[in-house]
């Protein structure tokens, strides 16, 4: 495990408050895990930005079943993609609507255009796009 090194930070104590009732919220223990938490998710956040560093995804979407040749177009789609998808679950939400999460692997760029052309499709009511990244030379140990 990497040495733990002690810094101080300054801020306003309205701030402060803030900070420390949206950690006890999230069930932080203390303030400095949830400042290493976003301090690791600001770089998650930035290292995906990176145009030729392979990243991780999750993308959930929505949609409604009934959308005639939805699933087909949705499933072409994928199938131009095979080399970026781990894998897909679906899920058969009420009578009308179904959930599909797409795990995927590659370029940020290209993880997204995949992303953009899915959530697209008339019938897809909502979806959202995670990327992630393993930091180099960090031991997450919470």
């Amino acid at each position: 495990m990497e040495q733990l090194v002690r810094f101080s930070v300054s801020m306003e104590e309205d701030l402060l408050h803030q900070f420390d009732h949206l950690i006890e919220q999230k069930g932080y223990t203390n303030r400095s895990e949830a400042v290493r938490d976003i301090v690791r998710d600001t770089l998650v956040e930035e290292s995906v930005k990176t145009p030729d560093g392979i990243v991780y995804g999750a993308l959930v979407f929505l949609y409604d079943h009934h959308k005639r040749e939805l699933e087909k177009s949705l499933s072409n789609i994928q199938h131009d993609y095979y080399e970026n998808i781990i894998s897909t679950s679906h899920v058969h939400v009420d009578h009308d609507h179904c959930m599909e999460v797409v795990l995927l692997k590659g370029k940020a760029v290209v993880l997204k255009a995949i992303a953009e052309k899915l959530l697209s499709f008339k019938g897809v009511k909502h979806g959202k796009l995670t990327l992630t990244i393993a930091l180099k030379g960090h031991h997450h140990g919470k």
